[in-house]
């Protein structure tokens, strides 16, 4: 039987031994609809992380979406962005955005404090022909919270020019990488992000790879900079596409792909996955479901397990097994879902050094 490819939600905690603990969250797109809640419900449960100009553009739907990707043998997130009629939110008219991001509602994990080394990784597709803004296109940000929080301390920034460029650029002023955007059009890179947190003496790294053969196109390292500024909270990240509509003339609408959003909060070292973490998943099926639906979950070795649906607002909406001990190998849990209310819900399964979770839509 095939199953469907869903991993959205994973939160690890390895070698709990003091000082090698890494906390690890993953999004991951699995399958059209309900993208928005998906989303909402790894980075910030019961609130909106999702900024998009349908307050404009609302007869085309949602900007973001759930497709089949071939190359990566997947499902990939999809942003759109459309030089007419989309801006900013109907807050600003001279640029457009759809993003996502954490911010003061998200879970503490997924916040970056002073001290803490923080490490970014996702994967994304410039399409072939992208056509940037001679004045601003993030298409990532890392930003601050508090304080003087109006500049982003890092983007990712596309930029027009002859040739047009990839600028890393630190605190909207110093760029301090720039490559030829060419060589980002038309194929998956995967990012990794590494930042040691500190208002004085930070560390920051980023390293751009193509996925099909690993190969390096961007990199930038400096182990003396800052990465907070002194009266910021926290930082935190954003992905999609956010461009000035000052030269409107010279874009056109654009659809970017990204996959495999990453974030973990480093105490002390990062180890290799725990094989109980990389051997394990959880799948459902079907999905979406109007009477029973079969949970199965893989485990690389024999653990205590508590299984639980949740409601989006975080409230437990069933209890399906708690803190006993599963067997390794397969397993297969069937529930009659039909006197649940219609929505969307979170399946989790947890051990004591994982967490897998996955979106669960029942349709009576």
């Amino acid at each position: 039987m095939n199953f469907l490819p869903f991993i959205q939600f994973l939160i690890v905690l390895l070698l709990l031994s003091p000082g090698y603990v890494v906390a690890q969250t993953v999004l991951e797109a699995d399958g059209p609809g309900n993208t928005y809640e998906l989303i909402n419900s790894v980075l910030a449960p019961g609130y909106n992380v999702v900024e998009n100009p349908e307050c404009i553009h609302p007869e085309f739907g949602r900007h973001i979406a759930e497709v089949w990707d071939s190359e990566l043998n997947q499902f990939v997130f999809v942003f759109y962005s459309h030089v007419t009629p989309d801006n900013d939110r109907c807050i600003n008219f001279d640029r457009e955005r759809t993003e996502i991001k954490t911010y003061e509602p998200s879970p503490e994990e997924l916040k970056g404090v002073s001290g803490e080394t923080v490490i970014y990784k996702w994967k994304f597709k410039v399409p072939s022909g992208f056509q940037p803004s001679s004045n601003f296109t993030h298409i990532h940000q890392i930003k601050a919270v508090g304080g003087n929080d109006d500049m982003p301390i890092f983007t990712l920034t596309p930029r027009a020019g002859n040739p047009d460029k990839m600028e890393l650029i630190h605190d909207n002023t110093t760029k301090v990488a720039t490559v030829n955007l060419s060589l980002f059009e038309g194929i998956w890179v995967e990012a990794t992000e590494k930042i040691k947190i500190d208002s004085l003496h930070g560390t920051y790294s980023i390293t751009i790879k193509k996925v099909s053969n690993g190969s390096t196109i961007l990199s930038y390292a400096n182990n003396d900079l800052m990465t907070i500024r002194s009266d910021n909270e926290f930082i935190r990240p954003k992905w999609g596409i956010y461009r000035s509509l000052n030269s409107a003339s010279s874009l056109r609408d654009e659809a970017m792909r990204f996959a495999g959003f990453s974030i973990s909060e480093e105490t002390t070292t990062i180890t290799e996955l725990n094989p109980a973490v990389q051997n394990s998943r959880l799948e459902l099926f079907p999905n979406p479901v109007s009477k029973k639906v079969t949970i199965s979950y893989s485990l690389a070795e024999s653990t205590n397990i508590d299984l639980v649906i949740y409601n989006l607002d975080g409230s437990i909406a069933k209890s399906l097994i708690s803190h006993q001990l599963q067997p390794k190998g397969s397993n297969h849990f069937v529930i009659d879902v039909s006197g649940m209310k219609q929505g969307l819900y979170v399946v989790s399964l947890s051990s004591n050094n994982f967490k897998q979770s996955v979106k669960l839509c029942i349709n009576n």
